[in-house]
């Protein structure tokens, strides 16, 4: 824990804040005529700066302890002054660094303050990951404004930053180094590693875990300060691969003084572990005296639990020591170990090692005293206890005592000994085929360079060689620990990682082979949310990290085909996600066909209805002498017949699958066709009109009986709707179209009429031209005509009227097939209206009452009458 002052606290906060500037700073050391810029990103008076202040302040104190640092140029001449070298024959070399601000990796900054914060002795007040935390906002929050432009500095830090030249100067130290103790490079200059890179081990517990799905998982360390800071190395590189880690925990040091103490901070780390999520538990510690809490019988979290030991672990746990009577909380857990190989005599040569076999034997003292419990005569250090008799051999120990099957550090120590016999072995080969055997003479430095070029084949097969950072190449062995109640154990390699391998081959698994602490021996889950399943996508639980997660359906026309998918994505448009979404199938095209109920049965009654109109046209053609068909215009009455006929035949138009010409016909041929009857009705009314009227004394439409007035109407009215559609067919046709949003999982295959104006027009004229049918009928509908010609008029313009205003509510809420189908029925309620109304009372008089067909009855003469 730690405080802020108030006058900490009013340092950092900016009252009135300004925007980072960028400007160019010529360098006149280059060229006076042209100088080249240096961008600068000045943060003064920005709410970074004083970030930027408080780091530096904690930091800028370990610059000058680095060797290489000089100061200034007082520094650098005092330091010349110093050098008792000659010289006269020492030549002084500058490197520059090119863009150095710029190239300096921001994560590996952090890392480079966080390591040197490690090594403050003052102001402890306050805590280190406060200051790493406001270092991390002045390094990567750095923006500007530019050209009214607002710009992020993603790589490398500000120049204009007061911490960005200390910074600098720890960063080309420090780059590369993964262990605090050598942060200078320039002190150890030929240091070599002998295991592995930190980082390689990290990678491989992360892949372990992807494969098994745990991203969500608990730590434990012990108090060493080292052990902390690679903890949380090893949380940012868990959390950089994507997964989370519940908590960090560290496990207490037991203190015989104070047992209660230690037992009630082990009870408390328990019941958190157990509380939590995470069923999968990484241990990360370099301390022997973490195996005491592991293995204490307060820390009982098997049941749930899944151990994972890191190499360091594993290793001071000392697996072949442990048994199920004393450490049941390993049983069955994961570690990650340095492969553990046989070498060639060394077994035999232990077997038979005694303290006489060397004449200075006081290295083996501390072996002797803990696999014997007394001292050899030679640097003795505890005086109380036996002296040894020198006849002890390690043959006689068990394996719990001094294990020799295998060796793990020794078989690592084993190789990097060939490592340098292989190095000298280089380095004089290519010395003496220069022609120089005489001359065998070497500088040490010289010999670094062989070193760092060596790599040649272990004995087990693997390659051995040094990387880029002087870090042993080698790989992991992944094993399973088993303890039996027998107190028995067994050790069951089932996995191992290269980092040297190829990705997609570094880890290796062989899953069969694992017993899991769980029933019907299923892999544990350690995740804050079960995965998403596919036609879900993950939505992040607020102030949470990013393994917690809600799952939601896909969106309509969205799937997801992926577990736990960030986003669901948008099917294309002739596609639509199946009923799980988690697919898109081809959409159903919709149209009306032949092939379904409704265009079946709109198609049946066309076709009845146009057989019928043809029948009732023969009828008229049969009696077309009589009476009641000259009385009723008969040229008009064919016309209208005829033009019933082809609208309910132009129904076959509206059905089917739309094409470029049905598209471009249906329309414009039902219009005409409809105008056309309208027009004849109106004739007719017309007609009936002067007929009545010429029967005046003195009037004036007498003129006009007997002339081609119906006729006349018929074609002007028709004109002016054809004149309707050839603009609309020239201007924006009728064409095929898909609609893919009026109904899911549908693309609805319809005609677009191009212009709804125009559609509407044609609609707009007939209704004109009905309308003027039925208010001319209604008006003479009281005249004295023996067959009511008007009256009949009169209902069906009123059911046409009826039927096409109807007609357009229906058809503007309706979508697909359903649209045409309003449409076609309102074209043969309309039809069959004037069909009905029009013609049925002249054919019932026809067929069924002939006495009424005479022109007797037309003229209204009584009918003769038998008396008998």
């Amino acid at each position: 824990m730690g405080f802020l002052t108030k006058k900490e606290k009013e340092f950092l906060q900016v009252k009135h804040p300004v925007i980072h500037t960028i400007y160019m700073l010529p360098k006149i050391h280059k060229s006076l005529e042209n100088p080249p810029g240096r961008p600068i990103v000045s943060g003064n008076g920005s709410v970074l700066e004083p970030l930027s202040i408080f780091v530096d302040f904690f930091i800028h104190p370990f610059v000058p302890q680095i060797p290489s640092y000089v100061r200034d140029t007082t520094d650098m001449i005092n330091i010349l002054q110093d050098y008792e070298g000659p010289l006269a024959d020492t030549i002084m070399v500058t490197l520059d660094i090119e863009s150095l601000y710029t190239n300096i990796l921001q994560m590996e900054a952090l890392k480079i303050i966080e390591t040197t914060l490690l090594k403050r002795t003052t102001h402890k007040r306050i805590p280190n990951h406060l200051i790493l935390t406001f270092a991390t906002l002045a390094l990567t929050k750095n923006y500007f404004l530019f050209q009214d432009t607002f710009y992020q500095q993603i790589k490398g830090t500000a120049m204009g930053s007061t911490m960005a030249p200390n910074l600098a100067n720890l960063y080309v130290i420090s780059y590369g180094f993964t262990e605090a103790s050598l942060n200078g490079h320039v002190e150890f200059p030929f240091f070599y590693h002998t295991f592995p890179n930190d980082y390689s081990q990290y990678h491989g517990m992360i892949q372990l875990l992807k494969l098994f799905g745990w991203n969500w998982v608990g730590i434990l360390t012990s108090n060493d300060k080292n052990d902390k800071m690679h903890s949380e190395k090893l949380k940012r590189a868990i959390i950089w691969s994507g997964s989370c880690v519940e908590f960090v925990e560290t496990i207490p040091n037991f203190i015989p003084i104070l047992p209660k103490l230690f037992k009630e901070g082990l009870e408390q780390i328990t019941d958190r572990i157990k509380n939590s999520k995470a069923n999968v538990i990484i241990i990360h510690s370099t301390s022997s005296e973490i195996k005491l809490p592991l293995c204490a019988s307060a820390f009982n979290i098997t049941d749930s639990k899944l151990l994972i030991f890191s190499v360091e672990s594993s290793s001071v746990l000392k697996l072949h020591t442990l048994n199920s009577s004393f450490c049941t909380t390993v049983n069955r857990s994961l570690m990650f170990t340095i492969p553990a190989r046989d070498i060639p005599g060394f077994k035999h040569f232990l077997q038979n090692l005694t303290p006489s076999t060397f004449s200075e034997p006081s290295f083996l003292q501390s072996t002797w005293r803990a696999a014997f419990g007394c001292e050899l005569p030679f640097k003795r250090t505890f005086r109380n206890k036996n002296n040894c008799t020198g006849q002890e051999t390690l043959s006689n120990l068990p394996p719990s005592k001094f294990y020799m099957d295998h060796f793990q550090f020794s078989y690592n120590l084993y190789n990097m000994i060939y490592a340098l016999a292989h190095a000298l072995h280089n380095m004089y080969t290519t010395k003496s085929q220069f022609g120089e055997s005489l001359n065998m003479e070497f500088h040490p430095w010289q010999f670094n360079q062989y070193l760092k070029e060596i790599r040649f084949k272990a004995q087990d097969g693997n390659e051995i060689f040094f990387d880029n950072k002087r870090h042993a190449a080698t790989h992991y062995d992944i094993i399973q620990l088993h303890l039996f109640p027998n107190q028995s154990s067994s050790i069951i390699h089932f996995g191992s990682f290269n980092p040297l391998a190829p990705k997609d081959k570094q880890l290796f698994v062989n899953q069969t082979a694992i017993i899991w602490n769980t029933p019907s021996n299923q892999i544990p889950r350690s995740v804050c949310s079960e995965s998403c399943v596919p036609g879900y996508r993950k939505v992040l639980e607020r102030e949470k990290p990013v393994c917690c997660f809600d799952c939601v359906p896909c969106s309509e026309g969205e799937y997801s085909n992926t577990t736990d998918a960030n986003d669901c994505m948008k099917c294309p448009e002739d596609q639509w996600p199946n009923e799980k979404k988690n697919e898109c199938l081809p959409r159903v095209i919709e149209f009306l066909s032949y092939d379904d109920n409704l265009g079946a049965t709109l198609s049946s009654i066309s076709i009845l209805l146009f057989i019928i109109t043809a029948l009732l046209l023969g009828i008229f053609v049969k009696y077309q002498d009589t009476a009641v068909v000259k009385a009723n215009n008969r040229n008009l009455s064919y016309i209208l017949l005829i033009s019933l006929m082809l609208s309910f035949l132009c129904i076959l138009l509206f059905i089917g699958e739309p094409g470029a010409v049905t598209c471009l016909l249906r329309q414009s041929v039902f219009g005409i066709l409809f105008t056309i009857a309208v027009s004849s009705v109106l004739a007719k009314t017309v007609t009936v009109v002067i007929a009545f009227s010429a029967t005046k004394p003195s009037s004036k439409l007498r003129k006009w009986i007997g002339t081609r007035v119906s006729s006349y109407i018929v074609l002007l009215s028709t004109s002016g709707e054809i004149m309707i559609c050839i603009v609309w067919l020239l201007i924006s046709p009728p064409f095929p179209e898909y609609d893919t949003e009026s109904e899911k999982g549908k693309i609805i295959l319809q005609c677009n009429e191009g212009s709804t104006t125009a559609f509407y027009s044609v609609i707009g004229y007939m209704g004109f031209l009905s309308l003027l049918s039925f208010t001319v009928a209604f008006l003479v509908r009281k005249v004295p005509d023996c067959f009511n010609e008007a009256q009949h008029i009169t209902f069906s313009m009123l059911v046409f009227c009826s039927v096409w205003v109807s007609f357009i509510p229906a058809y503007l809420s309706t979508k697909g097939k359903y649209m045409v189908a309003v449409e076609i029925f309102a074209i043969l309620a309309s039809s069959a209206g004037l069909l009905g109304c029009i013609f049925t009372p002249k054919c019932y008089i026809m067929l069924l009452r002939p006495d009424l067909n005479t022109r007797g009855h037309l003229i209204g003469k009584p009918h003769p009458t038998n008396t008998t």
